[in-house]
Parts: structure tokens; C-alpha cells; sequence
């Protein structure tokens, strides 16, 4: 099976582009709703977090203070690294499981940190959607309403946008509208299953 990594800095616009491929029937193999499921409450993982950071982190229902956390880790680098030595690990593994159950001519692998974390030798292709940094801050500064401080520490704690398209295989622009989006992600498509059949 042939894997697609699919990549790209903040708010460019990956959970799009991999709602078009799920559309087109491809699995797809998201590493943030599998970090979300690693550490609800109850897990090993969760429980394993806040013995490293403190129960201040814990919600009254037992639940990770997010939003606490991740004030914390973007503001602090050595912290975000101890995070991520907890979670990468652990995400990397529930992801290679779930590979092993998919079916079909090629899988995407939706990892916002693909390059960051090392983990481009799980895919034979790395997909950026790409945009102009500054388009990026405006839909960022649009979606969640950070401060300005906040967005510049989260584009801080991912690779520049000239090293994620040194690395890129493909690339999908996404500068445009959503469908000029769409019809971007349906001609990767047909590229892929191509490939597929050659691999």
C-alpha cells in the first residue's frame, strides 16, 4: 500500500484536504485525533503527562487542560520537547496499528509535525498544502483568535515553509478557495491511485 504523509504548517488547510480524500474513499490515518484519543481521560498516557507537569494541568472531570498545556508549550520550547518525548512515541505507535488494518491502494497519513518529529520514514510521499506565511497568519488569527505573540510561537515550533517544501514530493496550494482546493486534492488522487498500481 502506498502511504501518503499529508503535511503543512498551521491553519493552512490539511483537515480539508484530507476531508476531499476521505470523500474519494482513501483512509486516512489522523495522528491528532489518535494524540486526542491517547490521552483521554482514564490512559496511561494522560496519566503519564501530568505526573511530568503537574495536576494543574487535569480538568475537574479528569480531562487535559488543552489550552493550559499548550499556553505552556508554546511559550517554552524545552517544555514542548518534553512533551513531545511523552507523545510522539505513543502516536507513532497507534498510528503503525492502524496502518495494519487499512485497506486500499494508498493510505494518507494527516501528521501536522511529519517532518518536525521524523516520522517521513512511515510514508513513501510527503504532501505539503502550502500557503504564503502571511495568508497563514490571518486564517490562524480568523479560526482560533490567538494574539499576535501566540501565532508567532506557533509558527515558531514548526520547520519554515521553505524547509516543508524542500521536502515535499507534492505540493497542493492553497492560496484559493476551497474548491480550487478540492480540485487539487481530487487530481492528487488520481495520481496516487496511478502510482499504486506501479509500486
Amino acid at each position: 500500500m502506498l502511504r501518503v504523509g499529508l503535511t503543512g504548517g498551521i491553519a493552512s488547510g490539511k483537515s480539508a484536504a484530507a476531508r476531499v480524500f476521505a470523500e474519494q474513499g482513501v483512509p486516512v490515518v489522523d495522528a491528532d485525533a489518535i494524540a486526542r484519543e491517547l490521552v483521554e481521560p482514564g490512559t496511561p498516557l494522560l496519566d503519564r503527562i501530568i505526573a511530568a507537569f503537574g495536576p494543574d494541568y487535569r480538568m475537574p472531570d479528569g480531562s487535559l487542560d488543552r489550552q493550559a498545556l499548550g499556553r505552556l508549550v508554546f511559550a517554552e520550547p524545552v517544555q514542548r520537547q518534553r512533551l513531545e518525548q511523552l507523545t510522539h512515541p505513543a502516536i507513532r505507535q497507534a498510528m503503525l496499528s492502524r496502518l495494519a488494518h487499512t485497506d486500499g491502494p494508498y493510505a494518507v497519513l494527516m501528521v501536522p509535525l511529519l517532518i518536525e518529529t521524523g516520522m517521513t520514514d512511515l510514508v513513501d510521499r510527503v504532501l505539503v498544502v502550502d500557503l504564503p506565511v502571511e495568508l497563514q497568519r490571518q486564517r490562524l488569527a480568523k479560526r482560533d483568535q490567538p494574539s499576535a505573540e501566540r501565532i508567532t510561537q506557533m509558527l515558531a515550533a514548526q520547520v519554515s515553509r521553505a524547509e516543508r517544501l524542500a521536502r515535499a514530493d507534492d505540493v497542493i496550494d492553497n492560496s484559493g478557495d476551497l474548491a480550487q482546493l478540492e480540485r487539487q486534492v481530487r487530481a492528487w488522487h488520481q495520481k496516487y491511485l496511478t502510482l499504486a498500481e506501479t509500486a
